[in-house]
């Protein structure tokens, strides 16, 4: 069931009764819908961030701040509530819970790019000089496009419009002061990953914890989305947050 917030500009799924104790935020390329079973019998919501699912995407380039301040009017006037944030919506997680402590009663991410291990590799020289052509106007934008097709992963070449440059400016973004503001804060956090996780490498996860002081759990034989062992595990450390905090568990 679709449901609205912040006056119209946010669409979620609604599991439960209102007023939600839990918000969902899942990642890139992905909905709302992620959460059904993580969510099952709570009191939750599990928003569509814009541009994915049926929420229209920003008019400009966001970044992960713009959709945490977006996401902070939304469950304002229900707040605090325990976040659980997949991926990208891990990284706005991350984001709301830095700068909006008050509205975050406890935090559980998984499979978030928060901690980059070493620099990644210059692009090789012939992209360079076809980057100073383009500049130049002596290559055209198809020709552009086509080489950074090339070298760009599944979700840059399967992103279009303005998500493509929300894409680009969102893995560009440092969350060293984020990871500082949570480790000297109060939020409780439960980080777990997936032991095979390649879009968020299960060391960096491990450094993001130590960063925090936060609890690291890492699933067997599980990967990056949302789906067997690591969804359960997911929902098994949701629930243990909920639980002690003074939040209502499942029905």
């Amino acid at each position: 069931m679709i449901t609205s917030l912040a006056g119209g500009r946010v669409l979620a799924e609604k599991h439960g009764s209102t007023p939600p104790r839990v918000v969902a935020l899942h990642g890139w390329g992905r909905d709302g819908t992620d959460f059904a079973t993580i969510l099952s019998g709570l009191d939750a919501v599990s928003i569509h961030l814009p541009g994915f699912g049926p929420a229209p995407a920003p008019e400009t380039a966001w970044g992960t701040d713009d959709y945490a301040e977006l996401v902070a009017e939304a469950i304002a006037p229900f707040a605090p509530v325990v976040v659980v944030g997949h991926s990208f919506g891990g990284r706005v997680a991350v984001r709301l819970a830095a700068r909006h402590p008050e509205l975050v009663a406890g935090l559980v991410l998984t499979g978030v790019p928060l901690v980059k291990l070493q620099a990644p590799a210059a692009p090789p020289l012939s992209y360079r000089l076809a980057r100073w052509a383009h500049r130049r106007g002596l290559l055209s934008d198809a020709r552009m496009d086509a080489l950074r097709n090339q070298r760009g992963s599944a979700d840059y070449r399967a992103a279009q419009g303005v998500l493509r440059s929300i894409l680009v400016r969102v893995v560009n973004e440092s969350y060293d002061d984020d990871l500082a503001t949570l480790a000297a804060g109060t939020v409780p956090l439960r980080l777990v990953w997936g032991e095979h996780d390649t879009a968020a490498p299960t060391d960096a996860g491990r450094v993001a914890a130590e960063r925090i002081g936060s609890p690291f759990r890492v699933v067997p034989g599980t990967a990056h989305l949302l789906e067997g062992d690591l969804e359960l595990a997911v929902r098994e450390e949701l629930l243990g947050v909920v639980a002690a905090h003074g939040q209502e568990g499942p029905r």
